[in-house]
């Protein structure tokens, strides 16, 4: 490859992620997910569109694919709140494991009974178009705020779900189910998901640790570094103990979003760029690589099939049966069930029969891609409104203030970044008023392009943005404070708030 080829790559590749930035605020003004853009740009430069580029390595569009989703689970654990999750861990593990069983049984018979596939592919049909999609999901619930439990039991499910959902794709490719039996599938998906988890916990619970304890010579640094440990979180799952790397990397990412590390925010809105541009990467490589031109009518209506399958009856199954021991009201596992979005995880997974060269396996990616095509633009849209019909939005989420964290060393102190939503009870609240531990203090208001050191009668508004001192013991009690008085108001500890973030 000359100079000018490369140059030539590099301006075709900056003009499609320009265009995909502009897309992200179009699709968002419209409810609709944004994956939906890039597949189309991936198939107006394929070789059925104006852009004639040949693309049919199926190989390194699954390698590709999980590297994305990689970073994907990343930004998803570390965005994800904790507090949302833990409650609702054991109904995502449930949903990720004996959801996606049912699901993959259910459109599995109708592939088999109803449109004449042989099992093999009724089965990877299943398996394929069963799990949720962490990137889809994730997108989605930042957009619609719905309750923490709701919105923590389904990023568990999508963070969780990879996992026994690739073993077994990859095992029914290769003929392996058969051969080593039923019993013995679900003992190495038992022991992959639970290892995996420990070996994630574990890097994550020592990383954090050294990564608050080290001083590094650059703010920069710090994303870096956590982007580092939980690549190594994945690729030594997968390496060394031959486990799930998908849940170890997700566990990794919960445990360093928990702690409060040095620049959380900065690390944050680094991963957060960085998962939207493995977002594009990803679907633009599965719009290049669909053929749409070999897509025929029987084609879609096996995808429409598949889809109400998998959809209605398979999703509302799985997860009427998962949730049976929870007890959830009906409204929320009438939602649970239709914000079980497919997006990217479907068409990745679909690309490892191509790469195996499992018998039709070209249709199996074919049908998969107009189902996600299609159901993806039914339901994405409709998520506001039907959260708002059963009623499952959080009334607190307005009144959540961002917090940052950068240490100075020097004085034993944390300098925190305060942001306060527009909707939030800081404001109107004066400086005295918020009565935050001894030794904390105030040093700079920001309001608009204005910046002044405030006094003790300075009235806080929405939009104001807060540099807060505060020694290194008292942090976590001044954090509490902020969100406290945020949620409930000068009196927060009358009416028994104290900063917990809320389940």
């Amino acid at each position: 490859m000359d100079v000018s080829q490369l140059d030539r790559i590099l301006l075709a590749g900056a003009l499609v992620l320009l265009v995909a930035i502009v897309a992200v605020r179009l699709t968002g003004r419209f409810g609709l997910p944004s994956l939906l853009i890039y597949l189309g740009i991936g198939l107006v430069l394929g070789e059925s569109g104006p852009g004639h580029i040949h693309f049919e390595d199926a190989q390194l569009a699954h390698a590709l694919g999980f590297a994305a989703l990689v970073i994907i689970l990343t930004e998803g654990g570390l965005t994800t709140r904790w507090n949302e999750v833990r409650p609702m861990l054991p109904l995502g593990v449930v949903l990720a494991t004996v959801g996606v069983a049912v699901s993959t049984a259910v459109v599995a018979c109708v592939a088999h009974y109803v449109l004449g596939f042989d099992w093999q592919l009724a089965v990877l049909l299943g398996a394929v178009t069963s799990p949720t999609d962490s990137a889809a999901v994730f997108s989605v619930l930042r957009r619609v705020a719905v309750r923490p439990r709701l919105r923590g039991a389904l990023e568990a499910e999508s963070g969780l779900n990879d996992a026994p959902t690739v073993l077994l794709v990859t095992l029914v490719s290769s003929g392996g189910v058969g051969d080593e039996g039923v019993l013995h599938f679900a003992g190495l998906m038992l022991y992959e998901l639970v290892v995996g988890a420990l070996f994630g916990l574990l890097i994550g619970w020592a990383s954090a640790g050294a990564i608050r304890r080290v001083a590094l010579g650059s703010a920069g640094l710090y994303p870096l570094a956590v982007l580092s440990v939980a690549v190594i979180s994945y690729a030594g799952g997968t390496v060394l103990l031959h486990v799930s790397g998908f849940a170890a990397v997700y566990v990794t990412s919960l445990i360093l979003g928990r702690a409060e590390l040095p620049h959380r925010m900065a690390t944050r809105s680094f991963v957060d760029g960085l998962a939207w541009l493995a977002q594009i990467g990803l679907f633009v490589m599965l719009g290049l690589l669909a053929s749409p031109g070999q897509i025929g009518r029987n084609d879609v209506l096996v995808a429409l099939v598949i889809g109400v399958a998998v959809t209605v009856v398979g999703r509302f199954a799985s997860v009427a049966i998962s949730a049976a021991p929870f007890r959830l009201p009906w409204s929320e596992q009438t939602f649970i069930g239709w914000a079980g979005l497919r997006g990217a995880v479907p068409i990745v997974l679909a690309t490892i029969p191509l790469a195996e060269q499992v018998p039709q396996a070209d249709r199996i990616f074919d049908v998969v891609f107009v189902l996600v095509l299609l159901f993806t633009l039914l339901q994405g849209p409709s998520l506001p409104w039907l959260a708002k019909r059963l009623k499952v939005l959080d009334e607190n989420a307005a009144y959540e203030v961002d917090i940052d964290v950068a240490p100075l060393e020097s004085l034993g102190a944390d300098m925190l970044q305060v942001h306060v939503p527009s909707e939030s009870r800081l404001a109107g609240v004066e400086i005295a008023e918020l009565r935050l531990p001894p030794g904390v203090s105030i040093a700079l208001v920001i309001r608009g392009e204005r910046a002044f050191v405030p006094d003790r009668r300075t009235v806080l508004r929405a939009g104001d943005n807060l540099l807060v001192v505060a020694p290194s013991p008292v942090r976590e009690q001044t954090v509490r404070r902020l969100r406290a008085v945020s949620r409930a108001g000068r009196l927060a500890g009358w009416f028994g708030e104290r900063g917990r973030e809320q389940n």
